[in-house]
């Protein structure tokens, strides 16, 4: 009888034990929103400090590709040089471009003010998957970087459009609320500027 007693009360502190962890537990995780007095909800310090740390975020990618050529007169005949050129475009927000308090609330809704899409390396150029297919007489370096930067400006005036601005804006919000969502926000707008 008493190693009856002696059981029931090893399980009766275990289960009360087992009761208090999962107490102390909840009671001290940190929340992922903190709501005051007035049904407000607000992001915590570490939650904004990790979003700007993204960096530079990638709302499209464009890639590219250009033919470009020039022509030299020369005293014997005309001289060609057509390269073609591979670039891939990132349009997206550079976040440490973001403002102080681009993270707000209204009562019960977080807003986000995300700086405006921008192409976020101006190196996109694939220079190893750069081809000469005519190359007549003899051309300089010089010459070949001419054709680069005028294989640079052709795909920004075709890739940095009007259209795919504001199809990367629209990935933006979709991507910028989906996240907050995961992080147990409800109601997220997003804005960019």
């Amino acid at each position: 009888m008493r190693k009856k007693n002696i059981v029931a009360t090893t399980a009766i502190v275990s289960a009360v034990l087992v009761l208090v962890l999962i107490l102390a537990f909840f009671l001290h995780r940190k929340p992922l929103i903190s709501i005051g007095n007035s049904g407000q909800i607000s992001p915590t310090p570490i939650e904004i400090v990790h979003i700007k740390d993204i960096g530079q975020w990638e709302f499209l990618t464009i890639s590219d590709e250009e033919i470009v050529d020039t022509v030299r007169h020369g005293l014997f005949g005309d001289y060609e040089l057509s390269r073609i050129y591979y670039g891939t475009l990132r349009l997206g927000a550079d976040l440490s471009r973001a403002k102080k308090d681009f993270i707000t609330t209204d009562h019960d809704t977080i807003i986000v003010k995300l700086p405006p899409i921008q192409l976020l390396d101006e190196r996109f150029i694939d220079e190893a998957r750069t081809r000469s297919f005519i190359e007549d007489g003899s051309w300089t370096e010089a010459d070949r970087a001419a054709l680069t930067r005028k294989a640079i400006r052709r795909m920004r005036q075709r890739c940095l459009t009007t259209d795919n601005i504001r199809k990367a804006e629209t990935n933006a919000q979709q991507q910028v609320s989906t996240l907050l969502h995961a992080m147990g926000y409800q109601h997220v707008k997003v804005i960019v500027k």
